[in-house]
């Protein structure tokens, strides 16, 4: 292994935090969804505190069932749950268990035809997992988040290879965490309707902790088939650039219910 390796591993929860999914157009009261994500991530190399690639000692392996779900308590106001189960292995851990249990509100700031803006407020629990070798026992626990996003839908252009319909939106975030460096955070979504039953999502989200540390940049593609009430997503999610994280990639399966 490379000198840069073991420092790109001792900042590996960062990543744990994935893609966001508040939104910035809340659910209407009365209504919906549940989203259950598979994620199954590997990673031979990682990059280090220049951003330079090095390879690790081990591979690395991540892999998660998450549950997030979202419910319109009235037009304007959605309560969010999110938590998952995580399991990591490479060769300095070895981590099973409950992932951060969150709860929290989002708040229809505006909303029109074509624009909607919202902000988000959300407590999180640290997980109840083994973690051998990082964090001690109490940290990450009583993390806050404050979420601010805003997207615009778009009028398709009419090609026969073209979406009939699609959107845009950028979500910023500020996490502070108890007994970690607090995290910056940013996510871009652009998604286009293709017909009624299919969507494609192509989506970049990144974020740095204060102080110097990490930092990461990831890209996901997917592709959304709706059946009813229900839709079926599947994609890639890859890693682009970074500092002390490692450099993951893989498959994303996610099952979703509106009611």
């Amino acid at each position: 292994m490379k000198a840069a390796a073991p420092g790109v591993l001792s900042l590996i929860a960062v990543l744990a935090a994935g893609s966001a999914q508040a939104s910035a157009w809340v659910q209407p009261k009365g209504r919906g969804q549940l989203i259950i994500k598979w994620e199954d991530m590997r990673a031979e190399r990682g990059f280090g505190p220049d951003g330079a690639l090095a390879d690790l000692t081990a591979p690395r392996t991540d892999r998660a069932v998450g549950l997030f779900g979202e419910y319109g308590l009235t037009d304007r106001l959605t309560v969010q749950v999110k938590s998952d189960w995580q399991d990591g292995r490479d060769a300095f851990v070895d981590y099973q268990g409950r992932g951060p249990l969150e709860v929290g509100l989002t708040w229809q700031v505006h909303r029109d035809d074509r624009n909607a803006a919202s902000i988000y407020v959300g407590y999180a629990d640290a997980g109840d997992g083994r973690n051998a070798g990082y964090a001690a026992p109490g940290q990450g626990r009583g993390d806050w988040e404050a979420r601010v996003s805003v997207g615009r839908n778009l009028k398709g252009v009419g090609g026969p290879w073209t979406p009939e319909r699609s959107f845009v939106e950028l979500q910023a975030a500020r996490r502070m965490r108890a007994g970690l460096p607090d995290e910056t955070r940013a996510e871009f979504t652009a998604g286009g309707h293709f017909g009624e039953n299919w969507m494609i999502l192509g989506q970049a989200f990144g974020g740095m902790t204060d102080g110097g540390g990490a930092r990461w940049l990831s890209v996901e593609t997917s592709v959304v088939r709706r059946l009813g009430d229900w839709s079926l997503q599947a994609g890639w999610r890859e890693a682009v650039a970074g500092r002390e994280v490692v450099q993951n990639r893989g498959l994303v399966v996610a099952v979703w219910r509106r009611f």
